[in-house]
């Protein structure tokens, strides 16, 4: 066995942070289970608090949160019929029919423990396929990773939207933002109309609690006016433990999901809901009793979430070995790695390996953690339901303050923020897709250094990305990918036409 793997279980294994992941698994069900919250906003509010903590407690402070944040969305899901994450949209058809006739526990019950199995799946994915896909990463020149990184702006458009041209025009702002500050290659000052406080660039956290933290305050205040509050917790919690009965039946759902969700967290801008969809929509039709979907079936429950935590492990595949964000969650992972001096990719594993495998071990208890605080606090955490928006969002508002504050003690940043959000609030209202803005942000620099280098070392030669076969590979998928959407868009359109026919 590699050292790297022994001293990244041995530093994922410390006291301080398996308590770390254990009190991000407590903040993950929380935020997971409150509607209106999401697991990217629970991360950005709690990102600023790890700056003063050592970048492994950070990092699996981030993943305990991501982890349970999934099996969290389930609860208002199957007690309240409100997914508290997108991914929980699946659950809700069975989970909450289920509920409703008075097995509100064993729903839960069956949702914790597929969630554990499908996490559990996916950590398997992580460790064996992250390490091989590193290596063959290192093999990469310049002209590949520019051709690699365009190809994940492409398929993030492609699948994050559902206009292709608004998706790619998302990209362009946040391509745009990221050329605010230093020239990466001769270090001048550009588009920074003589303001000192934007030579560094707009910082990534900033950008991050004003696109996802502002629309979903204004969108929060908005449902306290009209008077839209869940105010009860749904049924009561009985046995929560599934019956011998349910755990034969949840067998071949949890291995459709777990499977599923995997492959499909691996593929950049896939995410969870689509896994969930796919996983509930497969399992129904290998179910012998398929007229029990919607009325609260065991297999309806345990497929999607299932498939909904295990696309957490293949997210974090193509976050750590290339550098390229499965989701708009593993984006923000990669600005705390950033943040604290670490850049994710392939060189993580060769210069940081202790690291790299530390954090896929902490992806392991954060699992571990997620089934037993989930069981055993459960009737305590479902409490959380009740608490008043009124309430929480002043706090979380404050909170967003103050982490744009901290993050270099100016009030400049508040104001970047503040400015992010109306961005987010009007591509909301023009139904432009936030996610490719991110990952541009992300992922832009790297595009920009890339072409450069390649273009300077080729004597501005563009054939250099055609004469690699990685580069020319990684080129064909990106056109791939667009012309699929382009194909997709056009159906879409079609198939509604026919429908107003």
């Amino acid at each position: 066995m590699s050292p790297d793997v022994i001293d990244g279980f041995a530093q994922a294994s410390q006291l301080s942070t398996v308590l770390s992941v254990a009190f991000g698994c407590l903040i993950g069900l929380i935020v997971g289970m409150i509607p209106g919250l999401t697991i990217s906003t629970g991360i950005i509010i709690v990102l600023p608090l790890t700056f003063v903590l050592e970048p492994d407690i950070s990092i699996a402070l981030l993943l305990g949160l991501y982890v349970s944040g999934m099996t969290g969305g389930s609860f208002s899901a199957i007690l309240l019929n409100i997914p508290g994450t997108p991914s929980a949209s699946a659950t809700a058809m069975d989970g909450h029919p289920m509920a409703k006739k008075g097995d509100a526990g064993r729903a839960l019950g069956i949702a914790i423990i597929a969630s554990f199995f499908g996490g559990l799946v996916s950590f398997l994915c992580l460790f064996f396929i992250a390490p091989v896909l590193a290596d063959v990463a290192l093999r990469f020149k310049s002209p590949d990773l520019f051709s690699l990184v365009f190809f994940g702006l492409t398929i993030i458009c492609s699948f994050a939207a559902k206009s292709l041209i608004k998706g790619l025009l998302s990209a362009v702002i946040g391509l745009v933002i990221v050329t605010i500050g230093q020239d990466p290659m001769m270090g001048t000052a550009r588009f920074t109309f003589d303001q000192v406080n934007l030579i560094s660039g707009i910082s990534f956290l900033t950008a991050l609690i004003g696109l996802f933290a502002i629309p979903q305050l204004v969108d929060n205040l908005s449902e306290i006016i009209k008077g839209k509050t869940a105010s009860e917790a749904g049924a009561k919690i009985k046995k929560v433990i599934p019956n011998l009965s349910d755990l034969r039946l949840m067998k071949i759902p949890i291995g459709i999901g777990s499977f599923v969700g995997s492959f499909l967290g691996i593929l950049p801008g896939a995410g969870g809901p689509i896994a969930a969809f796919i996983s509930y929509d497969y399992t129904r039709k290998l179910s012998k009793i398929p007229d029990e979907f919607g009325k609260g079936s065991t297999e309806g429950i345990a497929a999607p979430e299932s498939a909904n935590n295990a696309v957490t492990g293949g997210a974090l595949i193509p976050m750590m070995t290339l550098g390229i964000p499965g989701d708009p969650v593993t984006a923000i992972l990669i600005g705390a790695l950033l943040i604290h001096g670490l850049a994710p990719g392939p060189l993580l594993f060769m210069e940081n390996g202790d690291f790299a495998y530390g954090i896929i071990f902490s992806f392991f208890w954060a699992n571990i953690f997620n089934i037993i605080i989930a069981l055993i606090s459960l009737r305590f955490l479902v409490k959380v339901l009740v608490i008043p928006k009124a309430i929480l969002m002043p706090t979380i508002a404050i909170l967003c303050v103050i982490g744009s504050y901290a993050l270099r003690n100016n009030f400049f940043d508040v104001y970047v923020m503040f400015g992010f959000g109306l961005l987010g609030l009007a591509m909301r209202w023009l139904d432009m897709p936030i996610v490719p803005l991110l990952l541009a942000m992300v992922l832009g620099r790297q595009l920009e250094e890339h072409l450069r280098v390649s273009l300077i070392s080729s004597q501005n030669d563009i054939t250099i990305f055609f004469t690699s076969p990685f580069s020319l590979f990684f080129l064909c998928l990106a056109g791939i990918s667009i012309f699929w959407s382009l194909w997709a868009e056009r159906q879409n359109t079609k198939k509604s036409q026919k429908k107003l026919i």
